[in-house]
């Protein structure tokens, strides 16, 4: 049945409306507002009442009491007398025995969901609730902190206790859980209500401090957004008077253009991520000599012991150095360049809080048990594979030995096995392999390194980059715009900012089914990086390697990969024991 011949147009056109709106947010409620239209459409019978469509597949309570809502609204507007509910006639039990003035068992409402005052998701729903109801803007995690903070007692960035890991951002997992928000996005997730999550916010903002008007531009329109910068317009790229960014690019080639074309202006300032899949469209933002300084960072897990959480940043402050504490998606040490000037960068549509560039140095440190555990349980390749496919030139795997007499087991067990890996990570992976010989050793390490990447980029021979968060769409976008800028100047650093190289490298946040396959490749035995990635180019996805298995008599289907490779050599030659054993999981 067609829109025109539905039973009740004017039902239909409302879901429909909803529908529309959660397909331009990308909102979970999509797949709801779907099923309830297709219904609706369907069915042949005419309702007196919103109420008597609960009798169709997805329209459920709710939904219906929206319906009514909308149809009083309608009446109102068209003097048209409201339709009368259906009659609910009282169903008695019909067993026997019971008296007849029972009364009727009453349901239990639900409760609704107030979250406590000034607690996470408190805070969360008020920053959320400083956006345009009515427009697709949605923010991100930086953007999101920046707007709630002030409205929560406990940090979103700094755990309340130096044992533990969480702070009051883990509180949007429930705001999740429960559809009051919704995550989409990559490189960098964003944020954005409901259309539950917005009943919930305007609920929270009642009880705000005031005279019980709304202190937040809840449903902002266009003339609320200019009290509120998160709602307005990334502005041109170029102002009169950037002098040191408008010099740079005048003797770079291929530099920005001074003006915008007319999409680039209309970019919401939320849309991330939405450049060429081949990173083509990815243009460097040179920054000017000395309009940075040089930030050691260490990852929070990187301790003497756990009692002694701060002796090595204790020890790197004495020595001149004081590094930043922070969880890293990626490597345990690396550093980055902070901006002076924090308008630069959000000139370019980056978050003004967010005001570093990732360099091309990354320090993955092992103590030399910690590097056997790893090669036994699979963790050393994959850190190995994730660091290749984080696009940082230089990476320093750092062994720290300690103290083992030669004639101990452990040693005459394990010295071939690391050997090998120390070889392989320098002679195929290509990566620097430093020797310490104990914990304050590397410190005097992290140290030197430190006073050495300050007087490269002191001087103006080694300059720095950047590359817009907005023309990111991906992992492999970001790697491919590397490997084409980076032959037309090999003394240039191209880095991201700090949290979209987080979002880039992070286990989970921006797996591809690429990314996603290679993993369950390289959970066999045998299956190291090479040959995953190989295997990978000739079956593009799991459903690929399915089907050629499945293809064939199952007496070949042991053969079938190391025929089809038989031509590779090295590392990424697959013999028939592996290539059985690959069959035996995919092909049975």
């Amino acid at each position: 049945m067609s829109e025109e011949t539905c039973a009740n147009p004017l039902l239909l056109g409302w879901i429909k409306e909803w529908l529309d709106q959660a397909r331009e947010r990308n909102s979970k409620g999509f797949t709801v507002y779907k099923k309830a239209y297709e219904s609706m459409k369907a069915c042949p019978l005419v309702f007196q009442h919103p109420s008597e469509a609960q009798q169709l597949n997805g329209l459920g309570p709710k939904l219906c009491d929206r319906l009514t809502d909308k149809l009083k609204e309608y009446c109102a507007q068209n003097g048209l007398p409201e339709p009368e509910p259906p009659h609910k006639k009282s169903k008695r039990p019909s067993g026997e025995g019971l008296p007849e003035d029972q009364p009727a068992k009453k349901l239990r409402k639900k409760k609704a969901y107030v979250p406590a005052l000034r607690s996470g998701p408190y805070a969360l729903l008020l920053g959320l609730g400083t956006l345009n109801e009515n427009a697709s803007q949605s923010m991100t995690k930086a953007q999101l902190i920046e707007a709630a903070q002030p409205y929560c007692d406990s940090s979103f960035t700094v755990p309340p206790d130096p044992t533990k890991f969480y702070t009051a951002w883990n509180s949007m997992k429930t705001l999740v859980q429960k559809d009051l928000v919704y995550e989409h996005g990559r490189p960098l997730r964003k944020y954005a209500l409901t259309e539950e999550g917005w009943e919930v916010a305007k609920r929270v903002q009642k009880t705000l401090p005031g005279t019980g008007q709304s202190t937040l531009p809840f449903g902002g329109t266009d003339e609320q957004a200019s009290a509120n910068p998160r709602l307005q317009r990334t502005p041109s790229i170029f102002t009169d008077n950037d002098n040191d960014i408008q010099a740079s690019t005048s003797q770079r080639p291929g530099a920005v253009p001074e003006t915008l074309d007319e999409d680039q202006e209309d970019l919401n300032p939320y849309t991330l991520g939405t450049g060429a899949a081949d990173g083509s469209n990815i243009t460097p933002i040179p920054l000017a000599p000395k309009s940075f300084t040089i930030q050691l960072i260490l990852d929070t897990r990187e301790v003497r012991s756990s009692k002694d959480r701060d002796y090595i940043s204790n020890e790197l402050t004495k020595r001149g150095v004081t590094p930043e504490v922070r969880a890293l998606e990626l490597g345990d040490a690396m550093w980055v360049a902070r901006v002076h000037d924090q308008s630069i960068l959000s000139r370019h549509g980056e978050e003004n809080a967010n005001d570093e560039i990732m360099l091309d140095w990354i320090v993955e440190r092992k103590r030399l048990d910690d590097l056997v555990g790893s090669i036994k349980d699979g963790r050393f390749h994959e850190q190995k594979f994730r660091l290749r496919r984080s696009g940082i030139r230089n990476v320093i795997y750092l062994i720290e030995e300690f103290t083992v007499t030669q004639d101990s087991a452990m040693a005459s067990k394990y010295h071939e096995m690391v050997a090998s890996a120390i070889a392989t990570t320098q002679v195929v992976n290509g990566y620097f392999v430093k020797k310490t010989r104990n914990l304050d050793d590397t410190i005097r390490y992290l140290t030197r390194m430190t006073f050495l990447l300050q007087k490269m980029y002191d001087d103006s021979t080694n300059t720095l980059s950047f590359l817009p968060t907005s023309q990111i769409s991906s992992s492999q976008a970001y790697l491919s715009a590397l490997e084409r800028l980076r032959p037309q100047s090999p003394a240039m650093t191209y880095g991201v900012t700090f949290s979209t190289f987080s979002a880039l490298s992070s286990k989970s946040d921006v797996l591809a089914l690429r990314d996603v396959f290679l993993k369950m490749l390289m959970c066999i035995r045998g299956v190291t990086g090479d040959k995953a990635l190989e295997i990978q180019r000739r079956w593009r996805t799991p459903r690929e390697l399915v089907e050629a298995f499945q293809a064939l008599d199952p007496r070949d289907r042991e053969d079938m990969v190391a025929e089809r490779m038989k031509g590779m050599v090295g590392r990424k030659k697959i013999m028939k024991a592996l290539s059985k054993k690959i069959a035996e999981v995919w092909g049975s």
